[in-house]
Parts: structure tokens; C-alpha cells; sequence
């Protein structure tokens, strides 16, 4: 009797253990044939998450009978989804019923416009570019702004992280943020004393920004150079300012290596060789360094720079116009050298 009631017992277990390692291995136990990314937008149906979902899981079947265990064909919400190796049905199903989505990295470059910097963010996000645009367009005019490219001087260069379901709104409010923290009482208190508005600053920090190639060690040096050349009344002649005329002109389907004497008079209030004074706004987005180089530029006498030829990245200084002849032959006859146009 004992030895049947044992058997028993055995085949029980035997029979619980082969149930509970099942319902283990369908809810819990690895499901992820290779790992990748699963996006659900918005207006998705269940038919979508599982078609989406299939490429990177083993047994759909067993995904879908989770899944509607789980209720996920009523419950989910819209996201971009990490499907790694290692997870189960009941933690796939769970995480994209919460919305625990995986954010996207973005980097904010030196775009010459807001639009070009738009038209790379939204390959990141559910919403199309189009639509992207038109909101940021809107953004702009309930601040007060013609168009988008009017708020350039709200972003900053830097990697920022979002969502894929992100809308224009939230955003530009990340930035928007970033921008009112930016100017704290220290640096308003430089603004006022610079005598510059906040447009022209950004202005000058741009230029900063595109001949010191982004690299702090020169910049308020150069900050320094071109305040001095504004306040005797001298045209800017920065080469930046002129290519970004020139590239503003083709909507930024070209761009030109090396300034020539006759990109010089490109007509644009950007261009600094056929213009007087600060240009009306940056010719690229910058970074929290060049405004900092601006409000904070070094007191120097020079007004003439050129791109130094022993120094790749760095220039040489000077208030003497023969002597920025001389460096300017050297380093025209270097470009020459290797062919650059």
C-alpha cells in the first residue's frame, strides 16, 4: 500500500513537474531568436504586434497565446520596444503593455537650419518629417517667430534621448527647457553688460563655433577678434559666413570646400565680406561653449586671423594687416599644394 500510494505521489509530481516546467517555459523561458528593436505606433492592432514582434521571437504561437491571456490585444501602448535575448512571453507582453519603451539616442550637429536638423531627428521618430515641420512651424509662431528656423538658437550641440513616439511639442520643450536654464542670472547680467542682443550673440557664437571647428581652445580669442572688428565699424570676413550664404542659397544640396574671391559677393545679409555688422541670426546651431566664448571674449587687440598650415585647427593672430598678407600667402599656397578647391 505504501509503495502505490509512493508511485503515486512520484507520478503526481512527475506530471506537475512536466505542467509547471511547460507554463514555465511559455511564459518565462527564452523566446528571442535574435535581438532587435519593435515598434508599435499609434492606431496599431494586435495583427501588427505580432507581425511586427515575429521577426525577433522563436514560437509565435506561444507569443500570441500570452499575448491574449494577457489581454494585450485590448491593452498596449505605442512605442519602440527592446526585444532581447533572454526574455519571456510574459516579459515581452508586460513590457509593452506598461509602455516601458527604449528611448533613442539624437545628435544635434552644427546644422546650418533647423530644417536640416528636423529632417535627420524625425528618420527617429513615428512622426514623419512632414508633419514634424509643419508643428515646429507652429511652435515658432505662438512664440512670436516667423518659422522654425527662427528657434536655432533654442538647441544646443549634444546627444539628447527620446522616444520614438515623441511629438514635435515635447520636443522642442526639452529644449525650450534646456534654454531658459542656460540663461541664468550670471549670464543675462554678461548679455546686458556686452551691449549685444541675444540674436547677435548667438550670431557671433555661431561664427565662433564654425572657425574654431568646435574646439574650445581658440574661441574666445576668435569671440575677442571679431568684437573688436564690429565695434571699429569693419565688415566681420568670416569664410563661414559665406558659405553658409552660399549654402542657404542651394538649400544645402552642395557644399564648397574652400572660399574663392568670387563667392565673396554673394549677395545674402548672412555674408560678412558684402555685409556691415552681426549677421541677423546664426549660421548654424552652436554649442554652450561659443555663447559662453561670446559673453565671456578675450580682451585682445587683434582684428585678422588665418588658418594656421603647421597647426591644423588653429590659427594665427594679428592686428597688423601686412603680417595677415604674409599668413594668408602661406596658407593659400599650402591649399594650393594639395589641390583643395
Amino acid at each position: 500500500m505504501k509503495k502505490a500510494i509512493l508511485i503515486i505521489v512520484l507520478l503526481l509530481i512527475a506530471i506537475g513537474g512536466f505542467f509547471g516546467f511547460k507554463f514555465y517555459k511559455k511564459n518565462f523561458g527564452n523566446n528571442i531568436k535574435k535581438d532587435g528593436y519593435v515598434l508599435i505606433p499609434h492606431g496599431a492592432d494586435f495583427k501588427q504586434i505580432l507581425d511586427s514582434a515575429a521577426r525577433y521571437i522563436d514560437n509565435s504561437a506561444a507569443f500570441e497565446s500570452v499575448a491574449i491571456e494577457k489581454n494585450l490585444q485590448k491593452t498596449f501602448k505605442p512605442g519602440r520596444y527592446h526585444f532581447k535575448k533572454g526574455m519571456g512571453n510574459s516579459n515581452l507582453v508586460n513590457m509593452i503593455k506598461a509602455g516601458n519603451q527604449s528611448e533613442n539616442s539624437f545628435r544635434i550637429g552644427d546644422f546650418g537650419d533647423v530644417y536640416q536638423m528636423l529632417g535627420k531627428v524625425t528618420r527617429k521618430t513615428e512622426i514623419d518629417s512632414l508633419k514634424f515641420v509643419d508643428e515646429f512651424n507652429k511652435i515658432a509662431v505662438k512664440k512670436g517667430y516667423t518659422s522654425a528656423e527662427d528657434l536655432k538658437k533654442y538647441f544646443f550641440i549634444d546627444t539628447y534621448n527620446f522616444y520614438w513616439t515623441v511629438t514635435p511639442s515635447e520636443f522642442f520643450k526639452k529644449f525650450d527647457d534646456q534654454y531658459q536654464e542656460f540663461w541664468n542670472t550670471d549670464r543675462k547680467a554678461k548679455e546686458a553688460q556686452s551691449g549685444l542682443s541675444r540674436d547677435q550673440i548667438y550670431a557671433l557664437a555661431s561664427i565662433v563655433f564654425k572657425e574654431s571647428g568646435g574646439k574650445p581652445d581658440e574661441m574666445k580669442t576668435i569671440a575677442g577678434l571679431y568684437l573688436n572688428r564690429y565695434k571699429k565699424d569693419m565688415k566681420l570676413q568670416s569664410d563661414p559666413t559665406v558659405i553658409y550664404a552660399m549654402n542657404k542659397q542651394n538649400n544645402f544640396k552642395e557644399s564648397i570646400k574652400r572660399v574663392l574671391y568670387k563667392h565673396l559677393s554673394t549677395p545674402s545679409p548672412f555674408n560678412t565680406y558684402a555685409q556691415k555688422g552681426i549677421p541677423p541670426g546664426p549660421i548654424c546651431i552652436t554649442d554652450k561653449n561659443s555663447v559662453d566664448a561670446v559673453l565671456n571674449s578675450e580682451k585682445n587687440s587683434f582684428i585678422f586671423m588665418c588658418a594656421d598650415p603647421s597647426r591644423p585647427g588653429f590659427h594665427k593672430f594679428t592686428d597688423n594687416a601686412e603680417e595677415h598678407a604674409a599668413n594668408a600667402k602661406v596658407y593659400q599656397e599650402w591649399l594650393n599644394s594639395r589641390n583643395i578647391k
